[in-house]
């Protein structure tokens, strides 16, 4: 059988941590998934997917990662009931996400402030420095004896 999921969208919410009591790491998630067309007003309308991420996948999830963050995730459908406090069935569809990729830098997102950004700023200038290809005006001296073929 064939399950599984892949989704691009925006963290709805920042991602929430907690640990089970064999202090396994479990991070909560909705992912807003735009839809691919528009309503009878022109509008696009997004679909709330809850999301689920375990173990040191989930700790690394919350720590880079926060309401707007715009993700792409990898995972399975997965469905689970429980009876709450009233005694009543709940039915649960979530996704359980196996791999996530941060689909933005974090100094992209609209809601860092200035301290982050100026800091963002200074290590991209000493990146730059380090690149060898960062100034790619300039032409390559290689000859042929360097090339493997």
């Amino acid at each position: 059988m064939i399950n599984r999921v892949v989704l691009v969208g925006r963290l709805a919410r920042d991602p929430e941590l907690k640990y089970t009591t064999n202090g396994v790491a479990v991070a909560s998630f909705t992912l807003a998934v735009n839809r691919q067309f528009t309503n009878s007003q022109g509008e696009r309308e997004a679909d709330f997917i809850n999301c689920v991420i375990w173990r040191k996948a989930a700790e690394n999830f919350v720590n880079f990662t926060k309401k707007g963050s715009l993700v792409g995730i990898d995972g399975r459908l997965q469905t689970r009931n429980y009876e709450n406090q009233q005694g009543q069935k709940v039915y649960v569809t979530e996704v359980v996400v196996d791999n996530f990729s941060l689909l933005e830098s974090r100094n992209t997102n609209s809601s860092n402030n200035a301290h982050d950004n100026s800091n963002n700023q200074s290590n991209n200038s000493n990146d730059n420095m380090s690149d060898p290809f960062a100034d790619n005006s300039k032409p390559i001296d290689i000859s042929d004896d360097d090339l493997p073929f």
